[in-house]
């Protein structure tokens, strides 16, 4: 017998591997936020408001604001050929281009933007906004906080849709743009398309809200706050104010386990059938308590990839503005919400293997649109 013998294929210890799952890199940074200093890459920023505090919806208060954005293409001379891109939960504005040092992952959405893609830079000027309360340039709880110095970690208030759309509205002024040519994004990129169609009808020629809802709904509600209480159990996460920790020593168990709670809603029990079925990882280790299949192999891996680029606190943050998010909240009812996009075509499409924005919801969007003349 070798010494590799006595190694599961990832080199856990066999007894080690019975017990626990496998360990994460040692040595991770604490946190996987883009902080000052850091490569800006293609980055661009901008103040929101300098001259006032930013006022949320819950009452909440940011003295400064700043967003991050890219942008490709170039704007028309009549600023008609503007498109924005709102990402999802763990997106960020790189929705295009290569991955580098400022850079941790590829476009996100390399095969719809680019020269011949159905956004392309030759014909509209793409814009991509961090959202607020994200962590890739934009105020996020791991910035920081001007009145103490220190990022704003647990103190960092709570966000909705809705705040994350008039910040995006601010950056719009910044660029001239008075009307977007196309609002379009999935998820909770959805959700932002929909309230920026109400909120601003003025200011949008078109929407397209992919794979996403009206409102949150029970079902997602739950499996979040699963994910959420994983990642505040998490011993490191230390009550939100983890930044200033060792490498190695941020939240990173929790996070990866958030992660994996995610990635298992956001597909069917049929995708996961075919694309991992009961394949294992090494037949050799098969009767231990962990990471023996392939599907586990794979919710490590996304677990991981995650920490490497995200933060914590930001994750806690936007999903609980996806649970928030409610077309109709203060508005009355429904319909009297998108009563507001009556002049706005409304495009939405949804995927056949997403359990947490199912077919049923974009039926909802398009019945309540079509009931409205969108």
């Amino acid at each position: 017998m070798t010494e590799s013998d006595d190694l599961t294929k990832d080199g856990q210890d066999p007894a080690t591997a019975h017990v626990y799952p496998r360990p994460l890199t040692e040595g991770l940074p604490v946190t996987g936020a883009w902080q000052e200093g850091d490569p800006e890459g293609n980055r661009q920023f901008t103040q929101v408001h300098p001259d006032r505090s930013f006022v949320l919806e819950g009452g909440g208060v940011l003295e400064e604001v700043t967003m991050a954005y890219e942008t490709w293409g170039t704007l028309s001379p009549n600023a008609d050929n503007a498109v924005l891109v709102c990402h999802a939960l763990t997106g960020d504005s790189h929705a295009h281009g290569e991955h580098g040092e400022a850079h941790p992952t590829p476009g996100w959405w390399n095969g719809v933007i680019g020269e011949g893609c159905g956004l392309d830079p030759d014909e509209h000027f793409i814009v991509c906004i961090n959202v607020l309360g994200g962590c890739q340039g934009s105020t996020g709880p791991a910035s920081i906080n001007p009145s103490t110095g220190k990022p704003y970690g647990s103190s960092f208030p709570v966000i909705t849709t809705r705040d994350m759309v008039r910040a995006q509205s601010a950056v719009a002024d910044h660029l001239g743009i008075d009307k977007w040519h196309l609002v379009v994004g999935g998820s909770m990129g959805g959700m932002q398309v929909l309230e920026w169609g109400i909120m601003y009808p003025e200011r949008v020629r078109a929407l397209a809200p992919l794979a996403t809802a009206l409102a949150a709904s029970p079902w997602q509600i739950g499996w979040s706050s699963v994910g959420r209480r994983a990642l505040v159990l998490d011993p490191l996460f230390r009550g939100g104010d983890y930044y200033d920790a060792e490498p190695g020593n941020g939240p990173h168990s929790g996070l990866a386990i958030a992660r994996a709670v995610a990635q298992i809603h956001y597909r069917s029990p049929g995708s996961f059938a075919e694309r991992f079925g009961r394949e294992v990882v090494n037949p050799r280790s098969l009767y231990g308590l962990w990471d023996q299949y392939q599907v586990e192999s794979y919710l490590d891996y996304q677990g991981e990839k995650l920490v490497r680029r995200f933060d914590a606190n930001s994750y806690l943050v936007l999903n609980r503005a996806m649970d928030l998010h409610d077309v109709a909240r203060d508005r009355g009812s429904i319909n009297e919400a998108v009563s507001r996009l009556a002049r706005v075509p409304v495009l939405t499409l949804s995927i056949t293997s997403d359990y947490l924005y199912p077919p049923d919801l974009q039926m909802q969007i398009f019945e309540a649109v079509e009931g409205i003349g969108g």
